[in-house]
């Protein structure tokens, strides 16, 4: 294992060192906990970031995108069974589809990411993807699934947060299309093997392995105008220069108000002591104006949204029935990510589990899919990834074997996820920072890797002379480590005091220079989880 983690790092840091094929990967022998990468990189080329494999890029352009998404538990209700019919020939007539967000916060969080995953369905089985940002809808707030009224956001913070927002959607749609329009070309699949003795073999064009083993290939998409297969619009674009009085005559008397008022989410918020203001009852009509608007102008035919949201969707489709006197408008809500026991997957104890790297680093991102259950984590794997169906079931079957290492499968859950939302690179990153922090290991430290992971844990800042020549026992009382020099000494003996990962055995140890990580980091560790970054001054 030591040895897998060198080499998995040197080819992180030192690309250019080694030569192979064009594409290769490696995994640890044993099949349970294997790590996958490739890279498109060849001989004398400059191309520097690796490509985690095993992911599927693609369904088939002659899939029917509503099957598949029954399949993997993703669809809750639909408006019609026409729509199943209609998707059915998306290479000589691709349905449009959209999905709305609200720019209620700088970030998407998981919550929403069904919404993206579902859009990317559609477009990986050649239908168009159309995410619409509620820059008007926003200022109103929806109260689908809420108690009391949303706060009330001023013009800033709204176009702020639909900038973040929009940034997120194009680049986790965005990042498939340049891997689907990438001419893969052939590859061959290079498997590292770690023996026990900790010699790596490598073993080039081999076939041997378990399922988790084998790579998916790729070549170019079929969709030749993938530009055209996602688009972000505002709704502000076009309610900007609306008057409420053309609102009212054009689309308002359409509406009936005991309609409205059987809606359950209006239903729940009259019966409840906060009541529902007027400008909340609208919602529902502005969502289905926007509805109205995309199929007469963009040509969309399909809604989606969460299953709080199918009274806001057959508004819409009532309202283009009614006024356009037409059909084929479509509606589908998929389920609200819940686990096994009911409660809402994607909060943990610091607030929402956001899509944005800013707000939460693809390390604590990658992390909380190890918090789920094994009674979740296969039912989370056909929801929010991309793995066929038949490599999940493999993956089932091995959490039944004998020889199973805990949380395997929620580590490719957190792999695939992490991809899928940060992309190849924000994966790496996450799996540094993991191994950054992980107690005992053998890789050597740099200072990019311990600053990755400074934000995620408690830091200090320490003048050089404070730190040079200092006793560690000293320095991990001084920075808040552990409590005092007893604690110190007696974990110490336990033989869970750390620096920069290595293990500490003797009371007596001084801070030389060469244990200051690039002359300016410490990484000090008491047992698995209590950490502390110094940075030396």
């Amino acid at each position: 294992m030591a040895a897998a983690s060198r080499i998995f790092l040197l080819l992180l840091h030192n690309p250019n060192k080694l030569s192979f094929p064009s594409t290769f990967s490696f995994s640890f022998r044993n099949p349970q906990n294997p790590i996958h990468l490739t890279t498109t990189r060849s001989f004398n080329s400059t191309q520097t970031t690796p490509k985690f494999k095993n992911q599927q890029l693609g369904a088939s352009p002659h899939s029917n995108v509503i099957d598949i998404l029954q399949e993997r538990g993703l669809i809750e209700s639909i408006t019609s069974e026409n729509l199943r019919s209609a998707c059915s020939n998306p290479s000589f007539s691709p349905v449009k589809v959209y999905c709305g967000f609200d720019p209620t916060a700088e970030s998407l969080h998981l919550g929403n990411l069904i919404g993206i995953i579902v859009l990317s369905w559609f477009q990986r089985c050649g239908h168009r993807a159309v995410a619409l940002i509620g820059g008007a809808t926003g200022r109103i707030g929806d109260p689908s699934g809420k108690s009391i009224e949303r706060p009330e956001l001023d013009v800033q913070t709204v176009e702020r947060n639909s900038v973040g927002i929009e940034n997120i959607i194009r680049g986790i749609l965005g990042r498939w299309g340049k891997e689907m329009n990438a001419d893969v070309g052939s590859e061959k699949n290079v498997i590292l093997d770690v023996g026990s003795d900790g010699n790596a073999e490598l073993d080039l064009g081999s076939s041997r392995g378990s399922v988790l083993d084998q790579n998916v290939t790729s070549g170019k998409s079929s969709d030749a105008n993938f530009g055209d297969s996602f688009r972000i619009l505002n709704n502000f674009d076009w309610w900007k220069e609306r008057k409420l009085l053309d609102f009212l005559r054009e689309e308002g008397k359409f509406a009936r108000v005991g309609v409205m008022i059987a809606k359950e989410s209006v239903k729940r918020r009259l019966g409840s002591e906060e009541g529902l203001s007027f400008t909340e009852f609208t919602y529902q009509l502005l969502q289905g104006s926007d509805f109205l608007h995309l199929f007469k102008h963009e040509g969309v035919n399909v809604q989606i949204g969460g299953s709080d949201q199918w009274g806001n969707i057959t508004a819409g489709t009532e309202l283009i029935r009614k006024k356009l006197q037409a059909e084929g408008a479509y509606g589908l809500t998929f389920p609200l990510l819940l686990k096994s026991d009911g409660t809402k997957f994607g909060k943990s104890e610091d607030g929402a589990i956001w899509l944005s790297s800013s707000m939460l680093s693809p390390y604590k991102f990658y992390q909380y899919f190890f918090t789920v259950p094994d009674a979740d984590v296969v039912r989370f794997l056909k929801i929010l990834t991309f793995l066929s169906l038949e490599e999940i079931g493999g993956l089932e079957e091995g959490m039944k074997r004998p020889d199973y290492i805990n949380n395997s499968v929620q580590r490719r859950l957190a792999e695939e996820v992490t991809r899928f939302v940060h992309g190849n690179e924000g994966l790496l990153e996450a799996l540094k920072a993991t191994e950054a922090l992980r107690p005992g290991t053998e890789t050597q430290l740099d200072a990019e890797a311990i600053e990755g992971i400074a934000e995620d844990i408690p830091s200090c800042s320490l003048a050089y002379e404070q730190v040079l020549n200092a006793s560690l026992v000293d320095l991990s009382v001084s920075t808040g480590l552990l409590a005092s020099k007893s604690a110190a000494r007696r974990l110490l003996k336990q033989g869970g005091l750390y620096l920069n990962n290595r293990r500490i055995d003797s009371d007596g140890k001084i801070i030389e220079a060469s244990d200051i990580v690039d002359g300016k980091l410490l990484l000090l560790s008491a047992g698995k989880k209590n950490k502390m970054v110094v940075r030396i001054s």
